[in-house]
This record gives structure tokens, C-alpha cells and sequence, in this order.
């Protein structure tokens, strides 16, 4: 029988698995042998010495993200906006939890991530990980961890750990987020310059410096106030991770829809092909488009501006007269920008012209607008006056990065598990609504108490800042944000819906089962049932939803089909039926909604009759 899991993948294990296929032999009763695989891999294994960054708490920060949870996401319909039609998500709850439940729904699927992490300052509280180690690694914890075993603990400069805990903190997470992030996604975090150093060596970590460049944006703003002995500090960063080589990130200021194509072909100084033969390439053209460059040759001339061979077009930089020009550009300077350019039709053959273009973006951010507290403090506290939040980042510093990395891709999805005053949030919509953009985003937030009689938690004053940014968002727009997406699907971390004997049936008796009447506990809902399913099959969570009455049982559809479930107690064979004939990709039942075993043999036979290549599943 098809059984959901209902716990997070064991990575540690697949990693190990894959390993002992790579090389045979390095794996034994699920150990590596290290100092074999280094041999395997050609190493001479001689001593420890090696180029790395390390710190206290680093193998126990790697195996905590292997380490798979039972938990799960509870809908929180009540609290959320616009529920039925909204594609965003607020998600309350540890991030590096909520990461774990999220890797398989969103893989690979997440365009940009966004971050702005505690600052380790010495007064801010960071996420306390469960690192599962000895009571003497933790000596000089005394006194730290809550009596509570609070998530947020203070991490004062004067605990000898003081780097070591942040880098730990920020090291599993960003490990988990990294297989959220697509492929060609991006991902910007800001620090100031207590940890920038070291972020960005643990950030070429992550991504590797092969793939991946790595650049630190400098974001100048008005400190209010003198806040160092020799220098004041009137700056922060963004880093920016994005795959090398590509033309991934676009200036929003010098943005241009039509550029002459002159700027392209030439005009400039008469240059030989001795001084600059990168000049006298061919771009080659295939049914009217670029699709790259060619080599240069090493003629003198050529007899017409376009060579055929076979269906592509060669195009060398010969003016209207005939004689043989350069190009403005060598042709490792274009090379990034191919898919920008376009081949125009003429009576002699092609001419080449730049289409959209974007500027390349500066390292240092200067404009009034990052300012922290015009743009940041006073902002949100015009919107939700009884916050009392301070020092957000400004709207247009998180504002001009999403631009950045998603003006090519304007239904990206953007993820921040640092959310805050969800800053990210508000920049996402108001994006949206300036460039039409479908864009969706995904806050994660720990429900970190403050001390404010209107809203209890952070998380409160996200969600009210979200609504009336939205709503203020879509009035000044009008007609141009009709199907301006503002609201947002609340959902909250907790533990698992099912019992101790769902994962562990073995370990009981006939008898003890008998007197247990579900193996799902008492306080949890269809809803909470539905959605952990969708984390199980790796479902997004933010699709159409919709539930009916079958035969007096309640029916839940999941975007048209990709999963409907009934959670009800002894469903009948019609509500079965109906199912089943409609032929949805997965199906999902209550183990309590049949009255016996044979009963349950024949949901499945039903569905290999009507629904043969149905997923389906009982819990």
C-alpha cells in the first residue's frame, strides 16, 4: 500500500547513497571512508593541511540539515487575504525548519532569494539550532538558551562563540536554500560589516566559485548619528550570488526600450585589422536571428556584407559604400548579450541591431531613496502607525534588487525567510504594479514576541504591513492593477498532524491499535490534512483550491486535479466512484473512512478500473 511519509527527506542518507554508486567500496554499513574516497579521487593522503574555512560548530551545522523533521504547515485561512485567488505565501515558523518542508515543493523552482539576516552586533537575538551536541561544546552557552528552549537567543561579543554561532546559524540555512534556488536564480543577502567578510567566504562555499560570481554592492545611507570611534559607518551591503557568465542582473536606471543599431556596427575611429582583428568577426543570423558569433577571419576584405552557407548568414561590419568597417565591440564583449541582439532584413542582407539593452549595475547604491530610515522606519510606520518597528531596510534598496534579478522573468517567484516587517513583500507587490509584472513571493518569519500591546508578534506586523501596502498599492495604481495580486495565503509551522504509531506501527500491538481510534490527532482539520499532503508529493502550495459535497462528503480539488482527497469518515463506494472518474493525478483518503480492510482493497481496484494512473494514497 502507498504510504505517505510525512517527514522530510533523510539528505545525509541519499548523499551517501549516491556516493556508494559513484565509488564502490568508500561506503560500508553506511560509513565513508574518507581517507579511501581521497585516495579514489587521486589524493595523496598525507595530513590534514587544506585550503578551508572552518569554525566551531560547522560539522554539526552540516548535519543538522540533513537531518530530516516530522512536521508540518498548517493553513491559517482566517488570518490570510484573498485566499482563494492569491498565488503568495506568509509562513510563520523557524526558517530552517520551514526550508526543509519547502525543498521538495518548490526545487530548483525559487528565482530570486532574498535575505536580511540578524546582524551579529552583539545585541541582536539570532535562531538557536538544535545541534544535538554534548553538554561541554555548550559550556559556554551557560546562561544563553532560554529556560524555554527559546529559538532566539542573545549572542553578545563577550561569548567566546560569538562568530562561530551566527556562522552556524546562517551556514545550514543558506546549505537547505540553496536547493530551493533555481538554477539560474539569484540570490542577494545583505550584511553590514560585522560578518560581510565572512559571509562571503561561506557563500562561494555554498555556490562554489566555478559557477557562480559573487559580488558585494556597497549601500550608502545616513546612519543618524555617529556610530564608530575613528570612522562612522554610513554604509551596509547587499551580496549579490548569481551564475557566472551571465547576464543576470539589469540596471533599472538606464533601462532602454530601442537602442540605434549604429552603436553596435561601428561608428568610431578606422582601425586595421593588425590593430584590432576582435573587430572583424561575423555574426551569424539563422531564419532572421542572431544565434552567435563567428570566427574572425583572416582575409583582408570581403566581397559583400552577407556570406550564405547553407540556411545561416554570415554578417561582417561593411558599410553602405561597400568597404569593409569594424565593429564597435570585440567580440568577447558581446558575447554576453547575443540574445539581446537583432538582425534587421535589407535590399543588400542583414544589418545588426541592439534590441532591449540594460546597463551594467555600479557596486556602490548612492541614491537618497536606500536611505534606512526615510524610506524604511518612516515608511512602514505611515502604514501601520501602531507597529512601533524600527530600522527596516528601505523599500527601494529590496526594490531595485528584485528589478534587478527579475525584470527578464516577471513571474518569478521571490523568497525571503528573513522577512521581518516583509519589506520583501511590499517591494514585490509594488514592483508589480509599476511594470505588470505577475510576480509571486514567499515570506518565512519566526513569531518573535515584541512588546507591543497591538501586534504581539513580528509576524503580525508583517502581515498587517502586507494588507495595507496592498490595498494602498492598488488605489494609487487604479485601472492598471485590476489583477494586481495582493494578498496572501497564511501558513504556520507545527508538528506533524499524524501520532506516534502513523510512523512507527511495528512498535504496537494488535490490541493497541484497536483502542486508538486515529492515527491522526484529534485537533487537526481537513485543511491541515490536505496541505501536509501537498508537502508529501511535493506540490507548490499557493494553486486554486476548491471543495464540494459528493454523496453528503466533503471533497477537496487541488488545482483541477492534481490531487483530490476526501478526509471523511466511511465514505461511500459513489463518492469513491466519482472520484475515480474524474482521473486526477493523485488521490488521497483517510485510513478511518473505510470500515474494513477489504473495503480498502477495493478503493484501489475501483481506481484501477476508472483511474488506472492514479496516485492514490490512505493515511
Amino acid at each position: 500500500m502507498n504510504k505517505p511519509k510525512f517527514e522530510t527527506t533523510n539528505l545525509t542518507t541519499e548523499s551517501i547513497a549516491k556516493l556508494a554508486e559513484l565509488f564502490p567500496g568508500v561506503v560500508v554499513e553506511g560509513k565513508v571512508n574518507f581517507d579511501l574516497l581521497r585516495s579514489m579521487l587521486g589524493e595523496d593522503v598525507f595530513g590534514d593541511e587544506a585550503y578551508e574555512f572552518t569554525w566551531v560548530g560547522k560539522r554539526a551545522a552540516i548535519a543538522e540539515v540533513g537531518r530530516p523533521i516530522r512536521k508540518t504547515l498548517r493553513p491559517c485561512v482566517e488570518e490570510s487575504k484573498e485566499w482563494d485567488t492569491t498565488e503568495n505565501l506568509y509562513i510563520e515558523g523557524d526558517n530552517l525548519d520551514v526550508l526543509k518542508l519547502l525543498q521538495e515543493s518548490y526545487l530548483g523552482k525559487v528565482k530570486m532569494v532574498y535575505i536580511d539576516p540578524p546582524y551579529n552586533t552583539g545585541r541582536n537575538l539570532i535562531y538557536r539550532n538544535d545541534f544535538r551536541v554534548d553538554e561541554d561544546e555548550y559550556l559556554e552557552e551557560a546562561g544563553i538558551v532560554s529556560e524555554e528552549g527559546g529559538k532566539l537567543v542573545s549572542n553578545p561579543r563577550a561569548y567566546g562563540r560569538f562568530h562561530s554561532a551566527w556562522l552556524s546559524m546562517i551556514y545550514s540555512r543558506l546549505l537547505v536554500a540553496r536547493n530551493i534556488l533555481a538554477k539560474e536564480g539569484i540570490l542577494v543577502c545583505a550584511i553590514d560589516e560585522n560578518e560581510q567578510a565572512a559571509l562571503e567566504i561561506v557563500l562561494k562555499e555554498v555556490f562554489g566559485e566555478g559557477g557562480y560570481e559573487h559580488v558585494c554592492v556597497s549601500i550608502v545611507h545616513n546612519p543618524r548619528g555617529v556610530q564608530g570611534i575613528n570612522f562612522s559607518y554610513t554604509h551596509e551591503y547587499a551580496i549579490f550570488v548569481f551564475p557566472k557568465g551571465k547576464k543576470a542582473i539589469m540596471d533599472r536606471k538606464i533601462e532602454s526600450e530601442d537602442v540605434d543599431w549604429s552603436q553596435f556596427r561601428n561608428w568610431g575611429g578606422e582601425s586595421e585589422r593588425t590593430d584590432a582583428k576582435n573587430c572583424f568577426y561575423p555574426v551569424i543570423i539563422e531564419n532572421g536571428a542572431v544565434i552567435g558569433f563567428g570566427d574572425v577571419s583572416s582575409d583582408k576584405c570581403h566581397p559583400s556584407q552577407t556570406e550564405w552557407s547553407g540556411n545561416k548568414a554570415y554578417v561582417y561590419p561593411i558599410d553602405k559604400n561597400g568597404v569593409e568597417r569594424k565593429w564597435r565591440y570585440a567580440r568577447q564583449s558581446v558575447d554576453a548579450i547575443a540574445n539581446m541582439l537583432r538582425a534587421r532584413k535589407t535590399a543588400t542582407g542583414y544589418e545588426i541591431e541592439i534590441g532591449k539593452t540594460f546597463g551594467t549595475q555600479k557596486t556602490i547604491w548612492s541614491d537618497k531613496r536606500y536611505d534606512a530610515n526615510e524610506y524604511g522606519t518612516k515608511m512602514v510606520n505611515a502604514l501601520v502607525p501602531e507597529s512601533g518597528f524600527t530600522f527596516p531596510k528601505s523599500l527601494y534598496t529590496v526594490l531595485d534588487a528584485v528589478h534587478a534579478v527579475t525584470s527578464q522573468e516577471k513571474d518569478a517567484i521571490i523568497l525571503d525567510f528573513f522577512s521581518g516587517s516583509a519589506t520583501t513583500a511590499h517591494a514585490t507587490m509594488q514592483l508589480n504594479a509599476e511594470d505588470g509584472g505577475k510576480r509571486k513571493f514567499i515570506m518565512v518569519q519566526l513569531p518573535e514576541a515584541v512588546d507591543n500591546v497591538y501586534f504581539p508578534t513580528i509576524c503580525e506586523i508583517g502581515k498587517e504591513r502586507i494588507r495595507r501596502a496592498g490595498d494602498k498599492i492598488k488605489a494609487e495604481a487604479g485601472l492598471m492593477a485590476q489583477d494586481l495580486d495582493i494578498g496572501f495565503r497564511v501558513l504556520k509551522l507545527d508538528d506533524t498532524n499524524m501520532t506516534d504509531v502513523y510512523y512507527a506501527a511495528g512498535d504496537y500491538t494488535q490490541e493497541m491499535v484497536l483502542q486508538m481510534e486515529s492515527n491522526i490527532k484529534a485537533d487537526r482539520t481537513d485543511m491541515d490534512l490536505l496541505y501536509s499532503c501537498l508537502l508529501d508529493w511535493g506540490l507548490p502550495l499557493s494553486m486554486p483550491h476548491t471543495h464540494e459535497k459528493i454523496d453528503g462528503f466533503t471533497v477537496h480539488t487541488y488545482n483541477d486535479g492534481d490531487l483530490i482527497a476526501c478526509f471523511e469518515e466511511r465514505i461511500s463506494e459513489k463518492t469513491i466512484r466519482e472520484i475515480a472518474g474524474r482521473k486526477p493525478l493523485r488521490a488521497v483518503f483517510r485510513d478511518s473512512g473505510f470500515t474494513s480492510s477489504p473495503e480498502k482493497i477495493n478503493v484501489f481496484e475501483i481506481f484501477k478500473l476508472l483511474a488506472p494512473n492514479t496516485n492514490v494514497r490512505v493515511i
